[in-house]
């Protein structure tokens, strides 16, 4: 039997053969447990409502931190199982991000603010975006490219071109949620550092008619005036902003108000295209992995806990 196997001709096993033997020993240990298996289903079930009733009410009362202690999971939580499992590559990822990010958000938060900072908060996370949303799309056509049979094609075995695309899809993922998460916090810091609208809702100090909300720079400049030459976009509020500012402040920053009278932005309108139109689906798909990543280990193991406390193994 599998479960006799020596311990000799285990090493001489593929890592895939060897975890096919070591699942069998574990259906034969826990074998004539049905009775105590049922009753860690029945806690995981009433874990998981629980722990999801709470963690809405939490959300709609205090979204806020419910967003900040999201987002500090959705950082620490890959790291431990990083260094825990020894993924020396995600590490190197995460932690090129983690400095780059840190760095950024400290530009962000500086008083006075730099007229340069928030089109350079604007560039990198739109960079993530980009980068983040590019590696997804081609983790997903991997593991399609896999599911229908195509890598026989290529003599590349399934479960390496499975294992490549799972990856890099939640690459993807993980890091388009970070970058939007950390966006979002500089953008709401920024606002009210520039200081255009006050809680009401309203300006708080004029704006000129040639500057821009979102980097405090000139709109139009002469050919021999140092500024920002780009194309410009005018929201249904009639202000204007260079066309990158504001799509990083609505699009990368999750923001739907005007940076300058928080009027409602209408996206659809500023989303012409179908490429654009597809951000909207993948901001709730980065919603269920934010859940996904930051609270269910957490529930895991208040369910482990649980279960080591009435003497179920």
């Amino acid at each position: 039997m599998a479960a006799l196997q020596p311990q000799g001709d285990l090493l001489k096993m593929s890592h895939r053969e060897n975890w096919k033997i070591q699942h069998e020993r574990l259906h034969v240990k826990h074998r004539g447990h049905e009775a105590m298996h049922a009753e860690m289903v029945l806690i995981l079930i009433a874990t998981l409502v629980v722990a999801q009733i709470v963690l809405v009410q939490w959300k709609q009362r205090h979204c806020r931190s419910y967003n900040l202690v999201t987002l500090l999971q959705m950082w620490v939580v890959p790291l431990y199982f990083t260094i825990k499992l020894y993924w020396w590559r995600f590490l190197s990822t995460w932690g090129m991000f983690s400095v780059i990010t840190s760095y950024v958000i400290f530009r962000a938060t500086r008083k006075p603010l730099s007229c340069r900072t928030p089109r350079m908060v604007y560039k990198w996370f739109l960079l993530i975006y980009k980068l983040s949303y590019a590696v997804g799309v081609v983790g997903y056509l991997a593991i399609m490219f896999t599911m229908f049979g195509f890598n026989v094609f290529f003599r590349i075995k399934a479960e390496d071109s499975m294992d490549v695309g799972v990856i890099m899809l939640f690459y993807g993922l993980y890091y388009g949620v970070m970058g939007r998460d950390f966006a979002e916090i500089c953008s709401d810091y920024m606002a009210s550092t520039i200081g255009y609208y006050n809680m009401g809702g309203m300006p708080s100090r004029s704006l000129c008619d040639d500057i821009c909300a979102v980097c405090g720079q000139k709109i139009f400049v002469d050919v021999d005036e140092e500024g920002i030459i780009e194309d410009t976009y005018q929201l249904s509020c009639n202000h204007v902003f260079h066309e990158f500012c504001i799509r990083g402040w609505c699009i990368v920053g999750k923001k739907q108000t005007c940076p300058y009278c928080n009027e409602k932005v209408d996206l659809k309108r500023m989303m012409k295209n179908p490429w654009e139109r597809t951000h909207v689906l993948y901001g709730q798909l980065l919603d269920w992995l934010r859940y996904l990543v930051a609270w269910q280990p957490i529930i895991i193991g208040i369910v482990h806990g649980i279960n080591f406390s009435l003497g179920l193994e």
